[in-house]
C-alpha cells in the first residue's frame, strides 16, 4: 500500500472524552510537533455540539455510524448520522479514502492504561504496535479483526488505514495531564513509525504480548431485563489481567457468585465502562497471544 502522507487527528468523536479535545485543540493551536514539515496534519473535533454539551452524543453513538449501509443512507433525522456523511467525505470517502491515516483518541473509564486498537492484522499494524510497544512497554495493543477493517462502523475506517488510542482510566468529562502526555507520546511514537516506513527504514520488531477481541459480555439480568449484579469485586480495576475458567465474574445482589465457564483463559477488558451503562455490557474478552 502507498506511503503514508496524510493524517488526520480526531478528538470529540464522544462529547465527554476530553483528552482527544484537549490534544486537537492544542496541536490545531500550534502544539510543536516535530513531524509538521513531514505529514499533512489535519485535526478535526468530530462532534462539537456533543462536545459543546459535555455529553457523549446527541441522538446515536457517532463511533458506531461509519458503516457502509449507514453511509448510504440518503434521508435521516440522527445528528450523528448526518454527522458521520460530512466526516466520511472529509476524510474519505469509506470506499476511496484521500486521507492516509486516521487516529481517533478516546478515553475510557476502566483501567485499561494506554491502548492502542487495531482493526487489521497486516504487517502495517503489527509493526506499528511493536514500535509503540518497545517506545511503550506498559501499552496495550488490542487487535479487533473478528470482521474485516471496511466492515467495522468506526470513524477511523474512512482513512486508508485507521486507528484508535484508548486512554484510561479517566471519568467522563473530566481531564487529566497525565492521560494527555500519555497520548501526547503515543502519537509522537505512531509519527515516528510511519516516518521510518514511509523512508523503509523500520528496524526488525520482535514479538510481543497483544490481546484480540472475542465478545462483549453482558451483566446478568433478571426477568424483567434489568440489571441484577455487578462486576464481580475482585475483578475490578483488572483490565488485560488473565482470568481463569471458575474465577469469579459477577456477584448479584442477593451475594450469588458467578463464575466464568468455557474452557480457556481470558482477559477482560473495558471492565465497568460507565458509556456502555445503556448496552449493560460489562465488559469484553479478549485472548491473549504473541504477535
Amino acid at each position: 500500500m502507498s506511503t503514508i502522507k496524510s493524517i488526520a487527528i480526531v478528538g470529540g468523536t464522544h462529547g465527554t472524552e476530553l483528552t482527544g479535545i484537549n490534544i486537537v485543540k492544542a496541536l490545531d493551536k500550534g502544539l510543536t510537533n516535530q513531524f509538521d514539515d513531514v505529514f499533512k496534519f489535519e485535526y478535526i473535533i468530530a462532534n462539537p455540539s456533543a462536545v459543546a454539551a459535555n455529553v457523549r452524543f446527541i441522538d446515536v453513538d457517532l463511533n458506531r455510524q461509519f458503516g457502509i449501509h449507514n453511509l448510504s443512507c440518503s434521508n435521516s433525522r440522527l445528528y450523528e448520522l448526518n454527522i458521520a456523511k460530512v466526516l466520511d467525505q472529509k476524510l474519505g470517502p469509506k470506499h476511496s479514502p484521500r486521507t492516509d491515516l486516521v487516529i481517533d483518541i478516546h478515553n475510557t473509564t476502566s483501567a485499561m492504561g494506554a491502548t492502542l486498537i487495531l482493526l487489521e492484522d497486516s504487517p502495517f499494524y503489527r509493526n506499528m504496535a511493536g514500535y509503540l510497544k518497545a517506545r511503550m512497554p506498559d501499552v496495550n495493543i488490542l487487535l479487533e479483526d473478528e470482521i474485516s477493517y471496511l466492515e467495522h462502523p468506526y470513524l477511523c475506517t474512512t482513512g486508508k488505514r485507521g486507528i484508535m488510542l484508548e486512554l484510561g482510566c479517566q471519568p467522563h468529562g473530566v481531564s487529566r495531564m497525565d492521560i494527555f502526555l500519555q497520548c501526547e507520546t503515543m502519537l509522537q511514537s505512531v509519527f515516528e513509525y510511519c516516518d521510518l516506513y514511509n523512508r523503509d527504514a523500520m528496524p526488525e520488531q520482535p514479538t510481543f504480548d497483544a490481546y484480540r477481541l472475542i465478545e462483549n459480555v453482558q451483566f446478568p439480568l433478571n426477568e424483567e431485563e434489568e440489571v441484577a449484579g455487578l462486576v464481580h469485586e475482585t475483578l475490578l480495576d483488572r483490565d488485560f489481567c488473565a482470568v481463569e475458567v471458575g474465577d469469579p465474574i459477577f456477584r448479584l445482589f442477593d451475594g450469588t457468585e458467578i463464575f466464568l465457564t468455557g474452557t480457556h483463559t481470558v482477559y477482560p477488558h473495558f471492565i465497568n465502562e460507565a458509556a456502555y451503562r445503556n448496552s449493560k455490557v460489562a465488559f469484553a474478552t479478549a485472548t491473549k497471544f504473541k504477535w
